[in-house]
Order: structure tokens, then sequence, then C-alpha cells
């Protein structure tokens, strides 16, 4: 599929940005915006706000993964009986 983002975004009736910055990862994908892509796409609008929750749940992994594993101690495991 050979799709602009100002072809998509005159399709879904948003501004032609909002497109531009979902696709750089500047903006998140919203209910609303994942509404007009399930409409377009004839997809479920819960792919897509699954797709922005898999992309944030990726991002604060490289943020704070490492830091979360040294403070949280995971229930049941040795260092939780200490």
């Amino acid at each position: 599929m050979n799709l602009s983002q100002n072809q998509m975004a005159l399709a879904l009736r948003v501004p032609a940005r909002r497109i531009n910055e979902i696709v750089h990862g500047k903006r998140r994908i919203t209910a609303d915006t994942a509404l007009r892509l399930a409409r377009y796409f004839n997809m479920s609008p819960r792919f897509w706000l699954g797709l922005q929750m898999d992309y944030d749940l990726d991002v604060a992994e490289d943020e704070v993964g490492e830091q979360l594993n040294r403070e949280v101690v995971a229930l049941g495991s040795e260092r939780s009986k200490q």
C-alpha cells in the first residue's frame, strides 16, 4: 500500500501534523485516532491502542528497566524473603 501521510490525514479527517508526529514517535495514538484508523483499515481500535501500549512499554523498559530491577523485588523471589 502506497499511502502518504497527507493522504492518510485527509482520509482520517485529522491534521497532517498528527499523522507525521505519530509516525515519528512524537505523539501517541489516542482513542480518537485509534477509532479513525480502525474505521479506515477495517480493523479493531484495540489493535491500534495495543500497538501504542506495546510501544509505551518498550520505551519505559529502556528508560527505567535497570532501575526497576534494582529497586523492586518480585513477590516470592529469594530477595523478597530476606
